[in-house]
């Protein structure tokens, strides 16, 4: 049941979703928020909704999706893959809860780097600053401004203490832009401390499951784990569409 208390943690610490289940019968509805109770203390609170499986219903809480039967005993931890229309369905309700949590946060809350011209496209990366792949994602900052692209930068500091520090430190500085430039380019910066949302960018990385950074979200909330070259990303967002 480890699995299941850190969804509670998660669900408990950064939980925005409202409650969903228009379609659901209400005793399945009453089944499936009971058996999660226990485990969960935003249950009460979780989206349900039906799946083109009879009997299968997705459970939204928090960052987190789950399948469970309408008596509400069994529990499925997994994607939801429709093969004949090649589509990951638990990924497709994944992006809108990222798009949702993002969202909730703010780009007032986030270290953002606008294009040279007009923004046309958006990207929110999770980063730690001691992360050699995030420093070379960031030495390429000037190909994505000018190619219109918007930066969106969220602390999440895996590497402990150092790496929360600096974050704290970056954020609270006279520019916190120049000082992120010096720090992904191996510099030290001052320690400094002041009212910031690092906590929250962090508890914001653990509610959506990433595990490594640099993690970046595309504007229709899909998410690629790990560094691709800014011409890649770029790419992507044009066959997306985006």
């Amino acid at each position: 049941m480890n699995f299941l208390k850190n969804i509670a943690f998660i669900a408990f610490a950064l939980f925005a979703s409202v409650a969903s289940a228009s379609n659901v019968n209400e005793k399945v509805v009453k089944n499936i928020r009971d058996a999660l109770s226990s485990y969960l203390p935003a249950a009460a609170h979780a989206s349900i909704k039906t799946t083109p499986l009879n009997g299968i219903y997705e459970v939204a809480v928090g960052g987190n999706i789950l399948y469970m039967s309408e008596d509400g005993r069994y529990m499925i931890n997994g994607n939801l893959f429709d093969l004949s229309n090649h589509r990951d369905l638990t990924e497709e309700t994944m992006s809108g809860v990222r798009k949702n949590l993002v969202s909730e946060l703010g780009e007032k809350n986030m270290l953002v780097y606008m294009p040279d011209g007009d923004v046309k496209h958006t990207i929110t990366v999770f980063t730690d600053i001691y992360c050699p792949y995030c420093r070379r994602l960031h030495s390429e900052m000037d190909e994505y401004k000018k190619a219109g692209v918007k930066v969106r930068y969220v602390f999440l500091p895996f590497k402990g203490k150092r790496s929360y520090d600096a974050s704290v430190s970056v954020w609270c500085s006279d520019n916190p832009q120049q000082s992120l430039d010096k720090a992904n380019a191996g510099e030290d910066i001052p320690p400094k401390t002041c009212d910031n949302p690092v906590s929250k960018q962090k508890t914001l990385g653990n509610s959506l499951s990433i595990r490594g950074t640099p993690a970046i979200m595309y504007e229709n909330g899909q998410m690629n784990p790990g560094y691709l070259p800014a011409q890649q990303v770029i790419k992507k967002m044009l066959s997306m569409g985006l």
